[in-house]
């Protein structure tokens, strides 16, 4: 199947998201001959990027080892340098971000990925053809909560589900103050309320077989985003969506597609947690003990909210489970800490060994 071709133009850059705040941070560039553009998609050293004259390929500066998510991305907002002769244009700088997305890398590194800037909208895509996975849904939701964009939650292929609206409460209970919306490509349905409810920048975020570009290709109008089937054996879709690109809708907004997301790991993201979580951060101010881990101790008022119905204990399990993850997660960058956590693993042994020397010494 071939990839989806270059944006046509002509676009503007207001198209593409340009306003009155992006040309304020652009100011300080002006004198030095930059001109403005923005990151549609970004490969190693080189990125396409639109201007107000068109697409252009530029070259990107030297990645920063100690930062790999300041580099360029799509979604970026950038200073180009011009072409000139037997010189390429290149990215002189990148402008301060509103946002952006990011998540753990798939190694075992304190990296973090950066997969979107300036996204004003995250819509966390889940299929209905398949069976609801609560984790991952809290999982999305709390990247998008993290990167300072509003998320919305799409229950795509409708037709393929006997109950949407069930499916619609069972989700609103894993995201509170997030809108549940049912879509089908294949019916319509939902459409028109999705394209009312998206605003600026908007990213589909999901796994492979969500639907993510069909549902991208009914956003636009035509279909610009490639598609592919779901396989039968295991349900899971194809990558059709091998990198990230921006399309301006026709009603307005930016749309950013993204490959599926085979696994979502949490990066310093312990504000988007509290947002996901909210029904238990909020019953947590009303605990005794303003420490409160919420797991044995007494006058613990979300334990009681379990015990009395109201929270399920699986969502608690889940909240703890990500909250030890991202914790796990921010040690591994911080270096105050990575020591505290070594001072604990180091106590535990001491203390081991201390015991098995006291029980040889009684034998």
């Amino acid at each position: 199947m071939s990839q989806p071709s270059f944006t046509p133009f002509p676009y503007s850059l207001a198209d593409f998201g340009w306003d009155e705040a992006c040309e304020h941070a652009f100011t300080p560039h002006l004198d030095a001959g930059l001109i403005p553009a923005r990151v549609v998609r970004a490969e190693r050293g080189l990125c396409e990027t639109v201007t107000d004259t068109g697409p252009v390929r530029a070259e990107l500066p030297p990645a920063d080892p100690d930062d790999p998510t300041a580099a360029p991305c799509t979604g970026d907002w950038v200073a180009l340098r011009p072409a000139a002769p037997g010189r390429a244009p290149v990215v002189a700088a990148v402008l301060e971000r509103r946002s952006a997305l990011v998540r753990s890398t798939a190694s075992r590194t304190s990296r973090g990925q950066i997969l979107a800037a300036n996204v004003d909208t995250v819509v966390v895509t889940v299929s209905l053809a398949d069976p609801l996975k609560h984790g991952r849904i809290e999982r999305m939701l709390a990247l998008a909560w993290e990167s300072g964009a509003r998320p919305v939650v799409v229950l795509t292929k409708a037709d393929a589900h006997a109950d949407a609206q069930a499916a619609v409460t069972e989700v609103s209970g894993v995201a509170p103050g997030v809108d549940v919306l049912v879509t089908s490509a294949v019916t319509g349905e939902g459409m028109d309320t999705l394209a009312a409810v998206l605003d600026g920048t908007i990213v589909l975020l999901g796994p492979s077989g969500a639907g993510k570009s069909t549902l991208g290709n009914r956003l636009l109008g035509e279909d610009r985003l490639a598609t592919g089937a779901v396989r039968e054996a295991d349900g899971k879709g194809r990558h059709t969506t091998a990198w990230r690109e921006m399309l301006p809708l026709p009603a307005g907004g930016v749309l950013l597609d993204t490959p599926g997301l085979r696994a979502v790991g949490l990066h310093e993201a312990r504000d988007g947690l509290e947002q996901t979580f909210a029904e238990i951060e909020g019953l947590a101010a009303d605990c005794r003990f303003a420490d409160c881990a919420h797991d044995v101790e007494p006058g613990c008022a979300v334990l009681a909210a379990v015990e009395a119905g109201d929270i399920p204990r699986r969502r608690l399990d889940s909240y703890h489970r990500l909250m030890r993850e991202n914790a796990y997660a921010a040690s591994r960058t911080d270096a105050r800490l990575r020591a505290d956590r070594e001072a604990v693993k180091k106590s535990i042994t001491q203390h081991l060994r201390a015991t098995y020397t006291f029980r040889e010494r009684q034998q």
